[in-house]
């Protein structure tokens, strides 16, 4: 199985790296970076608005997990997004090729 994990970076520099990291680790197949993210939540007791970069990664559910304490490791917010969503299809093709890019990591 697919599973895609969202996750938002306070700009591109630190994005770039994580999803670099994560490709070279083989935790990932690929993370898409998404500029231009507009982010309003509450923190600290207070609205926030922030411009973000979002990051759509994909790996295999055996490597989840270990992907996501990585992304977890690598993420400078004290409290990141980090979403885990399993995929439930796609171009055939396109997921093998995901799953072929991934190494399970135990």
């Amino acid at each position: 199985m697919i599973i895609v994990l969202l996750s938002t970076f306070p700009d591109r520099v630190v994005a770039r790296n994580a999803v670099r990291t994560l490709v070279e680790e083989r935790l990932v197949a690929c993370g898409n970076i998404v500029p231009g993210v507009e982010s309003i939540y509450r923190w600290q007791e207070a609205v926030e608005t922030a411009e973000e970069v979002m990051v759509i990664f994909k790996t295999t559910a055996d490597s989840a997990e270990a992907a996501q304490a990585r992304l977890r490791e690598l993420h400078p917010y004290k409290v990141p997004e980090i979403l885990r969503l399993p995929v439930d299809g796609g171009w055939p093709p396109y997921l093998d090729w995901v799953s072929e890019q991934v190494t399970r990591i135990d």
